[in-house]
């Protein structure tokens, strides 16, 4: 069995996954994207192909050894705010909800004990940290952690300003890192330069302070910043970094009992 299927959980058989999720400490991870616009220069696909790529190279990395197993990616994501720019998909928040329950209860029933949704559409981040609530709120053994992609010290500073402010989609860095792992799906000729208009001092789009917004309100090509000036090599920084930074996350995480359950919630075995 190569690296990649012995990381794959759909590539056991149920007695396999069985014992897999009886090893201490098991953990399943599900790479979550979004069909949504990313300009007109780059896939629909994004951000699902980037948490997936990254995963990919963060499982090869691991030790062998360690109890961690992936999911095939979701690609199909929370995202009204693109839906104004003609093939952006998006699924209703209660149907995501479900969607993350219905991958959840069988690993909880199973004996798995950890399940973590690496995310790779900032659209979505609140959406999942809810989800990871309500799903460990139903199934106390099972420790859930959603994670966003880009949610790494030190990647953003990579990124020069004022993008590193203005960049909220298919912009310098979403370009950058598309061009080190894919250049053949960037049609760098068709990109255009739209910063988000600054909000009044103290309030955001995102981070703090933020605003609901659509992308349609911002920008008329679907991005909201700038993609000029991005090159494969400072996406092969970003990637490098979003890797290390993984790396030593998920390592951290192998290497604990995190997150603290009760006795009676740890013993609850099913």
């Amino acid at each position: 069995m190569n690296p990649e299927q012995h990381r794959g959980l759909h590539h056991l058989s149920w007695p396999e996954a069985k014992r897999a999720a009886a090893c201490d400490g098991s953990t399943v991870v599900v790479p979550w994207g979004s069909l949504e616009q990313h300009g007109p220069h780059l896939p629909l696909g994004t951000d699902g192909f980037f948490a997936e790529q990254v995963l990919h190279q963060v499982l090869q990395a691991l030790p062998h050894q360690l109890p961690i197993w992936s999911l095939p990616l979701q690609s199909l994501g929370f995202a009204p705010e693109h839906r104004r720019f003609g093939v952006s998909f998006t699924q209703p928040a209660e149907v995501m909800l479900a969607q993350v329950e219905a991958i959840a209860e069988p690993l909880a029933r199973s004996g798995f004990q950890r399940l973590v949704l690496f995310n790779g559409h900032g659209g979505q981040i609140s959406l999942l940290d809810v989800a990871a609530r309500q799903v460990h709120g139903r199934h106390p053994q099972l420790g859930v952690h959603a994670w966003f992609l880009w949610d790494v010290d030190g990647v953003m500073d990579l990124v020069p300003e004022p993008e590193r402010r203005e960049d909220l989609h298919a912009g310098l860095a979403e370009t950058s890192l598309m061009l080190y792992m894919a250049p053949n799906l960037v049609q760098l000729h068709q990109a255009v330069a739209e910063p988000p208009p600054p909000p009044p001092a103290g309030l955001s789009l995102e981070g703090r302070c933020p605003s609901a917004w659509t992308t349609k309100a911002l920008s008329r090509s679907g991005t909201v910043g700038s993609p000029h000036g991005a090159t494969a090599s400072l996406g092969a920084a970003l990637n490098q970094k979003l890797v290390q930074g993984w790396i030593t996350t998920f390592t951290t995480l192998l290497g604990s009992s995190w997150p603290p359950r009760g006795a009676a919630e740890s013993s609850d075995r099913v």
